[in-house]
């Protein structure tokens, strides 16, 4: 039996190179999308493996940005898009952030529709941008139902909010696709929130959004003041593992899988990483803030992801413990 060759777009993301280390691990074949043929070349060297390959997809939100791609891969039936522009540097929100982001996801789709009928799941991963608002009454519970309420006029006004309706907008891009053209495809979407872990082959580079925030912990001295911030975290091969299970379960289509493992602050960052690297430099973390600083984090029902996926996430600690050991080690 030939083994299921599958597409990801955005390959060497922080999510997505976890997503090709375990679809190779699992034994599928991958093509996955980059934006130059050195970042292939770099991310073909690091998998190992004869069965990745790569195709380069310079720009997502290009009219016709992965026709080519698909037309030289028929032998795909499963598409991953993972890629999606997320920039701090924005100045016109609409054009470098939310468009983008919108686009990209509709030529995905537009693609494989036209050029690659063959495929038979599409996996896309939104974030739970999509799902939570920014602000919100700390009774209120979220679940795979619920969407932020933010407006598209809203979206314009920043770079933080801009981020908040590509997410939201993409997403429902999907479903309108779905409505408009009928693919023959089915869809699952995925919605982590912060999304920490170590990276999958080493640390090389700038680190992504969610990684930086546990790598500024790292790297406080004694006197440095932990910045008030919390949030809710899922470890990144727990995110990568729910995009296969997306896939190779009938349960997960038409589904969003809302990825939430437990709450976290700043503090309780410092905390773990004071008492498991003892040299470390980093404040000890306050216990009474790390506790209050937790209750103000959005509350969420994910029970039917859970049943879903049917596999127990990886701890904070552990999560912790192991992307601050990759971070001391590359120094």
């Amino acid at each position: 039996m030939t083994a299921t060759t599958v597409f990801v777009s955005g390959a060497n993301g922080f999510i997505a190179s976890h997503v090709v280390k375990q679809l190779l691990e699992k034994g599928y074949n991958v093509v996955g999308s980059v934006r130059s043929a050195s970042k292939g070349d770099k991310l073909k060297e690091l998998t190992k493996s004869d069965n990745f390959s790569y195709e380069v997809v310079p720009t997502l939100d290009a009219e016709g940005a992965f026709d080519e791609a698909l037309k030289r891969h028929p032998e795909v039936t499963v598409f991953l898009h993972t890629a999606s522009p997320v920039t701090w540097e924005a100045t016109d929100f609409e054009k470098e952030i939310i468009q983008p982001a919108i686009k990209g996801t509709k030529n995905a789709l537009a693609a494989i529709k036209k050029y690659a009928p063959q495929i038979e799941r599409v996996v896309v991963t939104s974030s739970i941008a999509a799902v939570a608002d920014l602000q919100s009454d700390p009774k209120k519970i979220y679940d795979e139902d619920s969407w932020n309420s933010i407006t598209y006029e809203q979206g314009l006004q920043n770079g933080i909010l801009a981020y908040v309706a590509s997410k939201k907008f993409a997403e429902l891009a999907i479903y309108d696709f779905i409505k408009e053209e009928k693919p023959t495809f089915k869809v699952s979407t995925v919605q982590p929130v912060y999304v920490f872990g170590p990276q999958a082959y080493g640390i090389d580079g700038a680190l992504n959004v969610s990684a930086q925030f546990v790598n500024s912990i790292a790297q406080l001295g004694p006197s440095d003041k932990i910045t008030e911030q919390s949030g809710s975290f899922i470890d990144v091969r727990d995110v990568a593992k729910a995009h296969i299970v997306a896939f190779e379960k009938d349960e997960a289509i038409d589904q969003r899988l809302v990825l939430v493992s437990e709450p976290f602050s700043f503090d309780g960052i410092a905390r773990v990483i004071n008492e498991n690297f003892p040299d470390s430099k980093v404040p000890k973390g306050d216990l009474a803030k790390d506790e209050e600083l937790k209750k103000n984090v959005h509350n969420y029902n994910t029970s039917k992801t859970h049943k879903i996926l049917g596999f127990d996430f990886i701890p904070f600690e552990q999560s912790i413990i192991e992307s601050v050991k990759q971070i001391y080690e590359s120094k």
